[in-house]
């Protein structure tokens, strides 16, 4: 029989540490499936950050480094611009990314930076046991804000996307998500397109991903991709914020 589908050789076969129905494992397979399909494994360096994915070097079969929580896009820029024929791409949780690296993600936008951005936006701090993050809805319950997130003591969410793509430099932002089979066709659609735009040179672009995380939600699997549709898109809708 015809084999139409197996594991990317960009990604290692190894047992995974991630938590049943959780989003990380559906977007490594998909960077790794650009990456292949891209023929760009041989020049590709991401760096892997403080959180759930701490440890993606162990499932990526390509060069990783590792940065200091909310650094990576530190450790981005200084790797791309010391090897500017190479690939380079951070791959960030929202606490990683929107709270402990707010001033790095800002700047290295706004400097145009030529990497790609990916941002995993599950809305709770997933490795220290589902602390509040900048991302969190109001009214939702984390082990932080066990009433829910309340606006006069907590805030709004901060819609990172829409921040970013206020600024020059970025290129291409997009918002998407792993909720159902249509959205990860589109999820993997736009990492493809924010390569591809640094292959080409056209400078700073960044994915963010609505990601379940069943575990901290206290919902099932399936549950969890609902509550993206049903309440996650209402605040961070899906589509394309910048494209220049």
């Amino acid at each position: 029989m015809k084999k139409i589908f197996g594991r990317p050789r960009s990604l290692r076969d190894v047992p995974t540490h991630y938590c049943s129905g959780c989003g990380h494992s559906l977007a490594h397979r998909l960077i790794c499936e650009v990456i292949d399909e891209l023929g760009i494994r041989e020049d590709v360096i991401a760096v892997c950050p403080v959180g759930c994915a701490v440890i993606a070097y162990e499932y990526w079969d390509f060069d990783c480094s590792e940065a200091a929580h909310g650094r990576t896009p530190c450790v981005a820029t200084g790797i791309k611009r010391v090897h500017p024929d190479k690939i380079v791409f951070s791959y960030q949780g929202d606490g990683d990314l929107a709270a402990i690296g707010t001033a790095e993600i800002i700047h290295t936008a706004n400097r145009g930076e030529n990497i790609t951005v990916i941002f995993i936006n599950n809305g709770v701090y997933g490795m220290t046991n589902g602390q509040m993050a900048p991302t969190t809805l109001v009214g939702q319950r984390t082990s932080t804000t066990p009433r829910g997130r309340d606006i006069l003591r907590d805030g709004y969410p901060l819609k990172i996307s829409e921040l970013l793509a206020q600024l020059p430099g970025p290129r291409y932002v997009e918002r998407v998500s792993v909720d159902t089979p249509a959205n990860i066709v589109k999820t993997k659609a736009a990492i493809k397109k924010a390569f591809k735009n640094q292959i080409n040179k056209k400078g700073f672009s960044l994915v963010e991903v609505l990601s379940p995380c069943p575990t901290y939600w206290g919902l099932s699997p399936k549950d969890a991709c609902v509550r993206i549709s049903e309440e996650m898109t209402k605040v961070f809708p899906l589509g394309v914020i910048k494209d220049t």
